[in-house]
């Protein structure tokens, strides 16, 4: 597995992130959705990776600096190819190694709370992640769950 960082005109990248905007749009109330768009991703403080095997897009995920040791994961996605497979952890846990370089302690996550994410909820749990309270500029919502994982 490689990685590739800030490949956002790489088609495969641009297709996969218009992909989980939209489903992520689509299944989240107004005012709980917290994806960001490229242009989002694209801000300083936000580093993004797309992860390949061979010339095949296995995924993305990013790290949001909240401060000097703390992080947030932002748009992890598994391309619909290698979903059910692992893949999932294997970029979570690549995203990990990328952060304790950085220098990141602790890395939280929001994800929803309803049924659609429900998978994402067991993954980051199977990967340490720990439910905890609102961080960073999060404030309690029903729609929301929060997570973080000391590393």
């Amino acid at each position: 597995m490689k990685s590739i960082e800030n490949n956002f005109e790489n088609k495969q990248v641009n297709d996969l992130l218009i992909q989980h905007f939209i489903e992520l749009r689509s299944v989240s109330p107004e005012g709980s959705t917290h994806v960001l768009d490229i242009d989002g991703l694209k801000v300083e403080g936000i580093k993004f990776w797309s992860l390949w095997e061979n010339n095949n897009l296995i995924g993305c995920g990013a790290l949001k600096f909240i401060d000097k040791k703390h992080g947030e994961f932002k748009s992890i996605r598994v391309n619909d190819n290698y979903r059910g497979k692992g893949y999932g952890k294997k970029i979570i846990f690549y995203l990990i190694d990328q952060s304790k370089k950085l220098g990141i302690e602790i890395l939280s996550v929001e994800t929803g709370a309803g049924n659609f994410f429900s998978p994402a909820r067991k993954l980051f749990k199977s990967c340490g992640f720990k439910e905890c309270k609102p961080f960073a500029h999060y404030l309690e919502d029903p729609n929301s769950c929060y997570y973080n994982l000391k590393i």
